[in-house]
């Protein structure tokens, strides 16, 4: 090849010397990735449900296992990265932003205050018992708030909204992510064993599906045997126990946000400061969409884009996962997810009997 003038090679491409292009050809490279990652992990979790009847795993857990093995097996080069971490970080703010024009402040109304306020006791109790109990298996504190707020909520979205408020690692993330989703499923195969055991109603069965099981499919698929009655109380439980996942992640932000003006030196923060902006965007959705100000056209694309930025997400974190680091932490994230599962069942059946 002959050698380049020194003319054209002083002199910049016109394309790559517009500072937005230069942005996404950096970007570009590692988000195609985590597109590629996730896809596959969509591509699996249809293929689930073609031949087993219903995904098992869905497409966010095997998007952070699917990245996972091939961090394991081969480490992206250097142009890889800024894409990965755009995708782990600001992508995952945006779907959590977006993730409040999902919830219906109508459906929480219609459960009745006594429910209401239940389950947020329930919610809160159950938060506090697992924080603590994974601080006293050893886990470290950000892990232990991750794995509360994962089993005591909605599983993978709870997850993985409170990970940027309160600055959890990648590895912390996925090992969350990875334990509780398996052991969700456990529940959806043996909450409906309880039935005859315990002697429950459909009624009595529907809130404590909604009060124990993670996401919602999962409900659907665990009331499904019992009854129709089952179904629609176990999904507006559920519904109801997924909204209080703002009011916990706020205060989560103002916490956090508080120690860091109690540093040394650190000056008095305002709102803005104390609630990260996605937090405000999020609680913004939502005012608007209790309002009616939110087209209801809108609200099927929205939650499209939120469903593919989490998915993005969390390929960008198996993508940063050390799966070394994931196994040591394995047996005290797991003890951790099953009693405070336990505990949050015997504290539904207590809700259930006073309610």
């Amino acid at each position: 090849m002959p050698p380049v003038p020194p003319a054209l090679a002083a002199s910049p491409d016109k394309n790559t010397g517009h500072p937005a292009l230069a942005w996404l050809r950096r970007m570009a490279p590692g988000v195609l990735l985590c597109a590629v990652v996730g896809g596959a992990a969509a591509l699996l979790s249809q293929a689930q449900a073609h031949f087993l009847g219903r995904a098992w795993l869905d497409s966010l857990v095997l998007a952070i296992l699917i990245g996972t093995v091939l961090r394991s097996l081969w480490v992206p080069p250097a142009r890889f990265a800024p894409g990965i971490g755009l995708s782990a970080k600001t992508l995952l703010e945006v779907a959590v932003m977006l993730l409040g024009a999902s919830l219906s402040v109508t459906a929480m109304l219609a459960a009745g205050p006594a429910l209401i306020l239940g389950i947020g006791v329930v919610v809160l109790l159950a938060i506090a018992f697992s924080y603590g109990l994974g601080r006293l298996l050893g886990l470290p504190k950000r892990m232990a708030m991750l794995v509360a707020c994962g089993n005591s909520i909605c599983g993978n979205s709870a997850i993985a909204a409170v990970a940027p408020v309160i600055g959890a690692q990648a590895k912390d993330v996925a090992s969350a992510i990875a334990f509780t989703a398996v052991l969700g499923v456990g529940v959806v195969l043996s909450l409906p064993l309880l039935v005859p055991v315990l002697g429950l109603s459909e009624l009595q069965y529907g809130v404590l599906a909604g009060l124990t099981v993670y996401a919602v499919p999962q409900v659907l698929a665990a009331t499904a045997p019992v009854g129709a009655l089952a179904v629609q109380l176990g999904t507006l439980v559920k519904l109801v126990r997924v909204l209080m996942l703002g009011p916990v992640v706020l205060g989560l932000s103002l916490l956090a946000g508080q120690r860091e003006g109690k540093k040394p030196g650190g000056q008095k923060l305002g709102l803005a400061k104390l609630v990260p902006w996605f937090i405000l965007g999020f609680l913004g959705l939502m005012a608007l969409r209790a309002l009616g100000l939110i087209p209801q056209a809108l609200l099927a694309p929205l939650a499209t884009l939120t469903g593919v930025l989490t998915l993005l997400a969390m390929a960008a974190l198996g993508l940063g996962v050390d799966v070394r680091m994931v196994a040591k932490a394995g047996g005290r994230v797991t003890a951790t997810v099953m009693l405070s599962l336990l505990a949050l069942g015997l504290v539904s059946l207590l809700l259930i009997r006073l309610v």
